[in-house]
C-alpha cells in the first residue's frame, strides 16, 4: 500500500477539514398548532401528524 512521501501541513490539513461542521436542523410548522416540529414526525405538542390524531397527548 503507498504511503505518502512527505507529512502533509497543517493548512492542508485545515483545508481538509474545513467542510467537517455542524448544520442546523430543518424544521416545519404543525398545521394543527403551528409549534415548530421536525418535518415528517408527529408533532410532540400535540400529537397530530397531518389532520389525523395519531398520539393522545395527555395535559399535565
Amino acid at each position: 500500500m503507498p504511503n505518502p512521501k512527505r507529512r502533509f501541513s497543517h493548512a492542508k490539513q485545515g483545508k481538509r477539514r474545513s467542510q467537517r461542521k455542524l448544520t442546523a436542523l430543518d424544521t416545519s410548522l404543525c398545521p394543527k398548532c403551528e409549534e415548530v416540529k421536525l418535518p415528517h414526525r408527529v408533532c410532540l405538542n400535540c400529537g397530530y401528524y397531518g389532520n389525523r390524531e395519531i398520539v393522545v397527548v395527555e395535559e399535565g
